[in-house]
């Protein structure tokens, strides 16, 4: 729990108060890997942070998944479109390892907001995250080649590649796995 507390002082002063309000809506939860967090059509009722693990988006397909996020620990994750909205998802969240995860429902965190000064605050600072790195991957998919989005994996977030299945990167950065191993010859 120390982990989030940490990842809050670099946002915004937090008085004890704060912290207690916050913290003692928190529940720790472990999941084995492959685990599903969220299916498509469930609503996301949790605002999780990952003490340790690996989490996958993807939409479910007939032929295969397409994945188009991986979170890893010491960072917040959800389905947080649903979570917002408070409607389905159209994706699912899985563990792609064993995972532990601190979790705040959505009833809770909207009483952090109305009962703390900081919660405001940590909010639209996580929201302003969400949104510039969905915006990056936008971008990337709109502007890069396939071997430029994989270089740029292999250069700014080299876990990916050691602990994520190939099929998985292939399909985070829009190729099949035989275009995958093409591109990792070419390169290298």
């Amino acid at each position: 729990m120390e982990a989030i507390r940490r990842q809050f002082v670099q946002l915004v002063n937090l008085s004890e108060q704060d912290w207690h309000n916050f913290s003692t809506k928190l529940s720790r939860q472990t999941f084995p890997k492959k685990a599903i967090l969220l299916r498509k059509g469930q609503t996301e009722n949790y605002l999780s942070f990952i003490e340790k693990g690996i989490i996958r988006f993807y939409i479910p397909g007939e032929a295969s998944d397409l994945t188009f996020n991986f979170v890893f620990d010491n960072a917040f994750v959800s389905a947080y479109d649903s979570f917002l909205t408070q409607t389905p998802s159209q994706y699912c969240v899985e563990t792609l390892s064993d995972t532990v995860l601190w979790r705040m429902s959505y009833a809770d965190l909207q009483t952090v907001y109305r009962e703390t000064s900081a919660g405001n605050t940590i909010g639209r600072k996580a929201g302003e995250g969400l949104f510039l790195k969905k915006s990056q991957r936008e971008l990337s998919l709109l502007n890069e080649t396939a071997e430029e989005r994989y270089l740029k994996i292999l250069r700014d977030q080299p876990r990916l590649l050691q602990q994520i299945p190939l099929k998985y990167i292939a399909s985070y950065i829009g190729v099949t796995p035989q275009a995958l191993s093409r591109i990792r010859r070419r390169i290298s």
